[in-house]
This record gives C-alpha cells, sequence and structure tokens, in this order.
C-alpha cells in the first residue's frame, strides 16, 4: 500500500544486536526494491553480469542478508502474489510515473548529468518475473524460508506474525500494521552508515521499531479505525485518501465517528471518491493470506550458492568464498557451543 502513518506512529530505535535469535517476515518485493534503487553504477544504471543479466538486487541481498544471517537474524522471505483488483489504479500510476522518469533519464543521459541520470534512473526501477525468481533461488540456497503470498506479501508477513511464527515484520512502508503485524521493523536492509550523496559526511541508519498495541492505546483507536483512518489518506486501492484530510485530521475524525458507515457518510466519501469506500474496506479486510507454509531453516548449500553467484552471475569469488567461509564458521561454533552447554 504505502500508506501515510509515519505522522501518527512512534518509533523506537532498536540495535541489529537485539533481533539476534528472531523470526523476521520480510517483505520482499519492498526490499528488493531498494536495491534496485540504490545499488547502481555512477550514471545510473543497474549492475549486470556478462550476460546483462541484472544483479543489483542479488548483490543487495546477498550482503544483507549474509549480515543478517552472521548477527543470529533469521529472515523468511514473504513474495507478493496476485493483487487486488482495486489495485489496478495504483499500478498504473506507477507505471506512468516509472514512464516519465525514463524520459527524463533519456535527457540526462543527452547532457551527462550524472546526478540526474542516477535519481531518475533509480525512480524507473521494474521487477520483472526473472529477477524474482532468481531472488528466490539465493535465499534457498542459503537455506532460507521463502513463503508465496497468495495476494500482498505485507498482509501474509502480517499473518505469519499474527501467529506467532515470527516476531516482527520488516518492511519501509506502513501496510502490515493496517494488516495488524503486533510489531514493525523499519531500516533493517539499509541500517549502519550511509553517505550523503551531495557532501562527504556520513549518518547513521538505525532499525527503527513500532509496536501496533501501544500506538492504537495512545491514539485511543481501534484496529478498524486504523483502517478507517487509512481509507482516509488514502491507500494503494484509493490512492491519494480523500483530498483534504490529511492523518491528523483522519485521526480526529474516527474518534468522533467510530464505524465506517457513519464515518464515510459524514464525510461524504460518495461524492469524494471513485471507488466505493465498501469496495476498498472488504479488499483490506479480507486479503486472502495462506497458513501453507514452511518456516524451516536448513544448511547453507555451498557449492551450489558459489556456482550461482560466481559462475552464473558473475560475482568475485573472493568476496562469495569469504562471505561462505565466515557463515560457516559462525553455524559451526553455534552448534559447538549448543553441545557444551548440553552436556556441562
Amino acid at each position: 500500500m504505502g500508506v501515510n502513518l509515519k505522522e501518527l506512529f512512534e518509533r523506537s530505535q532498536i540495535r541489529m544486536e537485539d533481533l539476534s535469535g528472531k523470526i523476521i517476515a520480510v517483505d520482499s518485493f519492498n526490499m528488493i526494491f531498494q536495491f534496485l534503487s540504490t545499488i547502481r553504477s555512477r550514471d545510473g544504471s543497474l549492475l549486470r553480469d556478462g550476460r546483462g543479466r541484472v544483479t543489483s538486487h542479488l548483490i543487495g541481498l546477498f550482503s544483507r542478508t549474509t549480515h543478517l544471517m552472521a548477527l543470529g537474524i533469521k529472515p523468511v522471505f514473504v513474495f507478493d502474489g496476485k493483487h487486488p483488483e482495486l489495485k489496478k489504479k495504483e499500478q498504473e500510476r506507477r507505471h506512468l510515473v516509472k514512464k516519465a522518469a525514463e524520459k527524463m533519464y533519456e535527457s540526462a543521459v543527452e547532457q551527462q548529468n550524472i546526478e540526474d541520470m542516477r535519481k531518475y534512473a533509480a525512480r524507473s526501477s521494474y521487477l520483472s518475473e526473472e529477477m524474482v525468481d532468481d531472488a528466490k533461488k539465493l535465499i534457498y540456497l542459503l537455506g532460507l524460508p521463502v513463503v508465496q503470498a497468495p495476494s500482498e506479501g505485507e498482509a501474509q508477513a502480517a499473518h505469519i506474525v499474527k501467529k506467532g511464527d515470527a516476531w516482527v515484520v520488516s518492511s519501509q512502508d506502513y501496510d502490515s500494521l493496517v494488516a495488524g503485524t503486533p510489531r514493525l521493523i523499519q531500516n533493517l536492509s539499509i541500517a549502519g552508515r550511509r553517505k550523503h550523496s551531495k557532501n562527504l559526511a556520513y549518518t547513521t541508519v538505525f532499525p527503527e521499531l513500532t509496536e501496533l498495541k501501544p500506538n492504537l492505546e495512545r491514539l485511543n483507536i481501534n484496529q478498524e479505525q486504523l483502517i478507517m483512518l487509512s481509507m482516509l489518506v488514502g491507500t494503494d486501492y484509493n490512492p491519494g485518501g480523500i483530498k483534504g484530510i490529511g492523518p491528523k485530521n483522519a485521526l480526529k475524525l474516527v474518534r468522533e465517528h467510530k464505524t465506517p458507515d457513519e464515518l464515510f457518510k459524514v464525510i461524504s466519501w460518495d461524492e469524494k471518491s471513485d471507488v466505493a469506500w465498501q469496495d476498498v474496506w472488504k479488499t483490506i479486510k479480507e486479503m486472502p493470506v495462506t497458513d501453507k507454509y514452511d518456516i524451516s531453516f536448513k544448511s547453507l548449500q555451498e557449492d551450489s550458492l558459489k556456482k550461482f553467484l560466481v559462475d552464473e552471475h558473475d560475482f568475485g569469488v573472493e568476496r562469495v568464498e569469504s562471505v561462505i567461509k565466515s557463515l560457516v564458521k559462525n553455524s559451526e561454533q553455534k552448534k559447538q557451543a549448543g553441545l557444551t552447554g548440553f552436556f556441562e
């Protein structure tokens, strides 16, 4: 979705080390798009292997995921399925934005404006079926679980956390909170030192944890009112929401009118939106999720992983071997520590 709840919800910084041992349901598309936007050549072009296949997302996934594994964090990657019918309008809007960015990129190339080339290239990122398949294969070779959602990945990730099969959802968006996840963590894929693009200064990015229940209590609303609020400010199923109603005004309205029938009648939804509120409400409330998933962590497939990255996608052999060696050593140390504790 991409619902705007940032100014309403309180977040707290959390250390990566505090997540050790915890299972995290990752909104995979959200993470992969971050890598596609940030891991690029100086001119903004995507990184590719010798056969011209995009590798930016694989570089990001391999680097960040193995870092999480080294810290003892257990990521479960949840992938989107079929998007709801109401999302077509938002998808069309995003497509037009990307097409416009492509034209601006072409113009920047003609002018050899490197800064604009990188900016507009990042805004025109596409995720192909081949790229998704490669991402799933990499995750599988790392021994990590892949969950295929029947529809929206964030709703499925929230479902997994609500069931207690994971501790938190990882996404930059707030939509999993609307879907009812008890906890959301942001910045997991970008945590660490980041260099500013226009100067030599660095900033530190920390993971941020948002807890649903305390925030709802503080805002004095329930989960259904949160959905109502989100619909007012805009979701992927009614982009832009109701004109003139921002998050703070929306909060005031849902506190005063506690049922959707009452609220949407008072604000004259039918006159201000081209989609029926009942359709948006049903789409969010009845989002398909599945219990048919396997969250089991398996051994790293060393040889196959090396072949996939080095032989098939031209990764540096020394880098890959170093990371694999470190992960294997870390795994052996944990097993030994477990055995030592067992015999004491």
